[in-house]
């Protein structure tokens, strides 16, 4: 399936080049795309530093970071999309730089894997309670530390 869709990405690709360079001409197609990978190498810092900034915020503000991460990621991604050469990559780059699109993504991507991700959770947790074969943590604090000339110093 990865494999398909990979296959039909690079042809819709091609195809959009072909069509956009028998608009414009060859040159004009090469420049724009040329453009927006430089145009994406900047926004690539820009949207980073942005992301780590806001991830930051919400974390001393003692708010969950998650939907400051997801935003950030959006965003990063975005910018990813605008260096890969490509007119169809650059459209959807754009979309996800605009903060209206980028919501939409947000809410589609919170309700579609929010499920999955809780589900993920609670199978885990029921895991993580058993000792595993190793011994139980001392959470009970009754470790006696005997090193007498350790606790003199």
């Amino acid at each position: 399936m990865f494999l398909l869709i990979l296959i039909g990405w690079a042809a819709a690709e091609i195809f959009a080049f072909v069509e956009v360079g028998h608009a414009i001409g060859w040159l004009g197609a090469i420049l724009i795309l040329l453009a927006t990978s430089v145009l994406g190498t900047q926004l690539l810092r820009i949207q980073g530093r942005a992301a780590i900034e806001r991830v930051s915020l919400a974390v001393s503000a003692r708010r969950a970071p998650g939907r400051a991460a997801l935003d950030g990621v959006l965003g990063f991604l975005g910018a990813m999309l605008l260096v890969l050469p490509g007119f169809v990559s650059d459209a959807l780059g754009a979309l996800l730089l605009l903060p209206p699109t980028r919501k939409l993504a947000q809410r589609w991507l919170s309700r579609h894997y929010a499920g999955r991700a809780m589900r993920f959770v609670a199978n885990t947790g029921s895991f993580a309670s058993r000792a595993g074969g190793r011994q139980a943590d001392d959470v009970d604090s009754t470790a006696i530390d005997d090193d007498r000339e350790a606790l003199d110093r």
